[in-house]
């Protein structure tokens, strides 16, 4: 895994994205505390790639060399800021079976103490890549078989997922958007139904006047003319 020119081999089309200063220190021991396992290390170079963090210690010794986990096997990071002393960057780890861990600890508290900085840009980038990581192992399983490989521990074979490559996660229907298509559809329909009764409003004033006389009209008029002839017909006998 260790290499002279870049300190650690890389693997098929891993990139590196954050590199600590050299003096970031590392601790890692079981979550419970009921292991005596632990391993630490005083100096060393942190570095954060597109699929896993590796840490390569300033004085290696046979018992501690380096220390490398997939990003998908982090949990619950997170730096504090303590008033004295580094920012520590802490998340638990499920070790990879092989790994040297002992197969009874499940989960292992890991720490890096940044001396020299980096902690908060470690961090954002981390959960960056993580995320975007997460949907292109997503992306390749629901392509099926045909464009991704079954690794055991992984369902995916991580060396084919290109981030650069990825298209855009859709996801879920966002809710929101459908209530705003909702809501357009909806102020179209009353757009359209105001149209309609607007031109009925202006039809009903501007209408031409009706060319017969309204019912009873006539009926009216003769009872006014008869009314009026009665009444000069008793002037005229006074």
């Amino acid at each position: 895994m260790l290499s002279d020119k870049e300190g650690f081999v890389r693997l098929p089309n891993e990139h590196i994205i954050f590199t600590s200063p050299p003096r970031t220190t590392l601790s890692l021991k079981p979550n419970s505390g009921k292991e005596s396992f632990s391993i630490s290390s005083s100096s060393g170079s942190l570095y954060l790639t597109n699929q896993r963090i590796v840490y390569l210690p300033s004085q290696q010794n046979p018992a501690f060399q380096s220390f490398t986990t997939p990003l998908l096997h982090i949990y619950d990071s997170h730096v504090s800021a303590p008033f004295f002393g580094p920012n520590v960057w802490t998340a638990i780890v499920r070790p990879v079976a092989g790994g040297g861990i002992p197969a009874s600890i499940q989960v292992v508290e890991l720490k890096f103490s940044f001396k020299e900085g980096g902690a908060f840009d470690f961090h954002s980038n981390f959960e960056r890549i993580k995320d975007r990581l997460g949907q292109a192992v997503e992306h390749a399983r629901e392509q099926g078989p045909a464009t991704s490989q079954a690794t055991p521990g992984r369902g995916v074979d991580f060396t084919h997922v290109h981030l650069d490559e990825l298209p855009a996660y859709d996801g879920a229907r966002n809710p929101s958007q459908v209530g705003d298509n909702n809501n357009q559809h909806q102020s179209s329909n009353s757009a359209t139904q105001a149209s309609t009764t607007e031109s009925a409003g202006a039809n009903t004033d501007f209408a031409p006047p009706p060319m017969e006389p309204p019912p009873g009209y006539e009926e009216v008029q003769q009872q006014s003319v008869a009314a009026e002839l009665e009444d000069r017909l008793r002037r005229t006998s006074s």
